[in-house]
């Protein structure tokens, strides 16, 4: 470029190299990705064929249909699924042919935090960057991790990223949106943009069917299930 143009001296691309960068990295997310050991997670496997598929299995196969750049948020107590169908939503898109990276929030954080040692294998702007773009991003289990300011940041550091940039991005988490509060619950309930769903009605590990909200059940599901009502409202 002209020495007077902005773009002097900035280092750039080759086009003929783009595809094969893009290829790369889609590999590198698999990799990072905690998919391979929940291969059996799938929407097959998700339910006993005597039990009628529950709201939040016929929304999470719709997603995995089609995302269509926006967010799926899978509130429940332990043990009702969030993981599987999860699990399920991203190795239906894997099969697709599209990259997926499966996160625990504990562990992303804790690979964040190793990646500044000097003898890290990883920068850590580049796994951050890799999560913060990833076409498809599955967070599993918000709310378990240890509270540090540092934390809180780097998560809506990444949530805010994702919501501006209409990334495709599912959240589980045993929290309600009103426990898990602030900054990252109002990018999770924004209603044009995410989907939120709660997972009460199933014990998949028991293979038990739960108290219903006309039954009597916790008053954890009828906080999550009401506040996930007051998201559809207009």
């Amino acid at each position: 470029m002209p020495i007077d143009d902005p773009r002097f001296g900035t280092i750039v691309q080759c086009s003929c190299k783009e595809r094969e960068f893009v290829e790369r990295r889609a590999r590198k997310l698999v990799e990072r990705s905690n998919l391979a050991a929940l291969a059996d997670k799938t929407f097959d496997s998700c339910f006993h064929p005597d039990n009628k598929p529950s709201v939040a299995f016929v929304q999470a196969q719709q997603y995995a249909r089609n995302p269509n750049n926006r967010w799926f948020v899978l509130l429940g107590d332990t043990g009702t699924g969030k993981t599987h169908l999860a699990a399920a939503i991203g190795n239906y898109r894997l099969a697709l042919g599209e990259p997926v990276l499966f996160m625990v929030v504990p562990d992303l954080l804790d690979h964040l935090r190793a990646s500044y040692a000097p003898g890290s294998e990883l920068r850590y702007d580049e796994l951050f960057e890799a999560v913060r773009d990833a076409p498809l991003l599955i967070l599993d289990d918000l709310g378990t991790q240890q509270g540090s300011p540092w934390a809180s940041e780097k998560l809506f550091q990444l949530f805010n990223h994702r919501y501006i940039f209409k990334l495709a991005t599912v959240v589980t988490s045993n929290l309600t949106l009103d426990e898990i509060g602030g900054r990252l619950a109002s990018r999770m309930s924004e209603p044009s943009q995410c989907t939120v769903v709660a997972t009460e009605s199933f014990d998949f590990r028991g293979g038990k069917d739960v108290a219903t909200p006309q039954s009597g059940e916790s008053r954890t599901a009828r906080s999550r299930l009401r506040r996930v009502e007051d998201t559809d409202r207009p």
